[in-house]
């Protein structure tokens, strides 16, 4: 058995976290967790711009992969509308950013 007095013991057993000490960590860890936005090259936003507009014309639903910081977000549905003048489209009467986009597969129904 060890003892209290032992090496660093009489300080290991009152260790206490302040609250600011608590939140600085919490932050640390989700900052850490953060995704980075990935740069798309011309060829994958030509077929995502084909399946967007294949998903408009012929109503088929559409996967779309969509970033966000702290996880991955899909969008699976049929697009409603493309607002290009101000860089977003619908899907099932919600918008999205086009910048976001990620990636985009036609769903198989």
């Amino acid at each position: 058995m060890r003892k209290k007095l032992e090496g660093n013991g009489i300080w290991e057993s009152s260790r206490m976290m302040l609250p600011e000490h608590k939140v600085a960590i919490n932050e640390q860890e989700q900052a850490l967790r953060q995704r980075q936005r990935i740069e798309l090259d011309e060829q994958e936003w030509e077929n995502i711009s084909r399946f967007v507009m294949e998903s408009l014309q012929q109503r088929h639903p559409i996967a779309i992969r969509l970033f966000h910081p702290l996880e991955e977000l899909s969008v699976i549905g049929v697009v409603d509308r493309v607002d290009q003048l101000k860089g977003r489209f619908m899907v099932d009467g919600e918008w999205f950013s086009i910048r976001d986009i990620e990636g985009a597969s036609i769903e198989e129904e």
